[in-house]
């Protein structure tokens, strides 16, 4: 029998075009040293939940298993904030009431599906680059205004991000 193959997943508000041209703005407003590592425009996100790895013969039932109602609410990011080992992070103003209903209903389909939800408190942000320890952080900036109407379910396969699934508001 051959090895068992796995699929490394997280739940994303995924831009638009729009808004990831925003973010990537943003991203090159800061001055990163040399050594820092931005991360690559097509993989600007913000994770409602890192899943990590399941078995891939378990897709079909995930797919439809992480379909949960919301609401589309407005998210202002604009915030830039050095997080501790060197993350470099772009964090809204507030966090929306609709952002941590959505975010706990997909908690609660990760539980149905057997899947541990992560423990950790909920910090919704950007990603704009990894090893910035030394990087010096701007201003707070213009608010990305993000209609978020959708999120996806998205696998990270060899250093690629492939969305499997978008979900709109129902």
């Amino acid at each position: 029998m051959g090895q068992q193959s796995t699929s490394r997943l997280f739940l994303a508000l995924w831009p638009d075009p729009a808004v990831r041209h925003e973010l990537r703005t943003w991203r090159d407003a800061w001055r990163w040293p040399r050594g820092v590592t931005p991360v690559h425009t097509d993989k600007l996100h913000l994770t409602l939940h890192f899943v990590g790895g399941v078995p891939t013969e378990r897709l079909p039932e995930l797919l439809d298993g992480f379909s949960v109602p919301f609401a589309p609410f407005r998210l202002d990011l604009g915030k830039p904030v050095l997080w501790p080992h060197g993350i470099a992070v772009l964090e809204p103003f507030a966090e929306p009431p609709e952002l941590l209903a959505l975010h706990a209903r997909l908690s609660e389909a990760l539980a149905r599906l057997g899947l541990q939800p992560e423990q950790r408190s909920y910090r919704p942000h950007v990603t704009m680059a990894r090893r910035a320890g030394s990087v010096a952080v701007p201003e707070n900036g213009p608010p990305i205004a993000w209609l978020a109407d959708r999120y996806a379910l998205v696998e990270s396969r060899d250093g690629v991000y492939i969305v499997l699934r978008d979900y709109p508001t129902s």
